[in-house]
């Protein structure tokens, strides 16, 4: 019997990482959507925050699932959310420098969300949460993890990788360690495991 293929809808290097770590052979098909608009639009139709990164996530799955017949598509996204409002990548390092001095001593939190489709339609899903409080690090450590951090700062949505130095920022962390890396990816095992996808 002909193993179905498993689609990666994400140019996301951690969740690339992630799933080949874990022993899966994938292809790699990104998502041509335009991710803000789609936020945009959600919220003005009351979404809330869990709906917002799941709802991104259940886009990417279906975008390449209509191109890809009896493929297993995954698709993945995270937001960060910080003082009730939702933070996107900072567009510069002068703007990474400004939003980790608001992080620092204060918390925020990271959803992310998986969505498999298949058919051009969302066959399972997940969403999970993850709470991170920054230390209260003085300006001369700062200046040096943005010195050292580079492309980090605006590639992450928190300016960080927690797999790096970026660990060094924290002070306590509450939440499953894939999803705030940017998916959650136990229960996505699972369900390619009963899918007949794993090992």
């Amino acid at each position: 019997m002909t193993r179905s293929k498993l689609i990666l809808a994400s140019k996301s290097k951690a969740r690339q990482e992630m799933l080949r770590n874990a022993g899966f052979d994938f292809e790699i098909k990104s998502a041509d959507i335009d991710e803000r608009q789609l936020e945009v639009n959600m919220k003005k139709n009351g979404a809330n925050f869990e709906d917002i990164a799941l709802g991104l996530a259940k886009e990417k799955a279906l975008y390449v699932s209509g191109k890809e017949k009896d493929s297993f598509v995954v698709g993945s996204d995270q937001i960060l959310i910080f003082n009730s409002e939702i933070i996107s990548k900072a567009n510069n390092t002068q703007q990474a420098y400004e939003r980790l001095k608001s992080f620092r001593a204060n918390s925020h939190t990271l959803i992310s969300s998986v969505a498999v489709a298949r058919n051009g339609s969302i066959e399972w899903h997940e969403t999970g949460q993850a709470k991170l409080t920054m230390r209260d690090f003085s300006d001369d450590f700062l200046n040096y993890y943005i010195a050292d951090a580079r492309d980090i700062l605006t590639s992450c949505v928190g300016c960080y990788a927690l797999e790096q130095k970026g660990i060094q920022l924290f002070e306590k962390i509450d939440g499953d360690y894939f999803t705030i890396l940017g998916m959650p990816l136990l229960p996505l095992i699972g369900y390619l495991q009963k899918e007949g996808l794993g090992l």
